[in-house]
């Protein structure tokens, strides 16, 4: 009985990093996702591309952020990525210029106005092209 003991125990011990990767995967959606399809992966890190339909910088809002709606204009599109003004200077292209141009951004997709949207906090997490 106590060899069965410890032998359970032992393969407990080794399936358990495979257990906590497979759930940490599960947080990640692998590959590209169109903004058409955002909505589907709230909560999860991802990749979202498609083409800026517009681009503005809400400089009189709180946190002067700067809003790339992609997939469609304000207010019908259905995914936007936000930069809030403090990292505005992390970007070495005019946020503003996006607009007619296809970028993929990387984060947590949440939530803003029942939309999904992922704050981009760096240059590393926008991909132009």
């Amino acid at each position: 009985m106590r060899h069965r003991l410890i032998a359970s125990l032992a393969l407990a011990a080794l399936a358990a990093p495979a257990l906590l990767n497979a759930q940490a995967g599960r947080a990640t959606v692998r590959g590209e996702v169109p903004a058409v399809q955002a909505a589907e992966f709230i909560g999860r890190e991802a990749t979202v591309c498609g083409e800026v339909s517009s681009a503005r910088f809400a400089e009189t809002a709180e946190g002067q952020p700067t809003y790339l709606f992609i997939g469609g204009a304000f207010p019908n599109h259905p995914f936007s990525a936000r930069i809030w003004g403090r990292d505005r200077d992390k970007f070495e292209v005019d946020l503003t210029s996006l607009a007619g141009k296809t970028v993929c951004v990387t984060g947590e997709i949440g939530r803003a106005n029942n939309r999904p949207e992922i704050v981009v906090r760096g240059a590393r997490n926008l991909r132009i092209g």
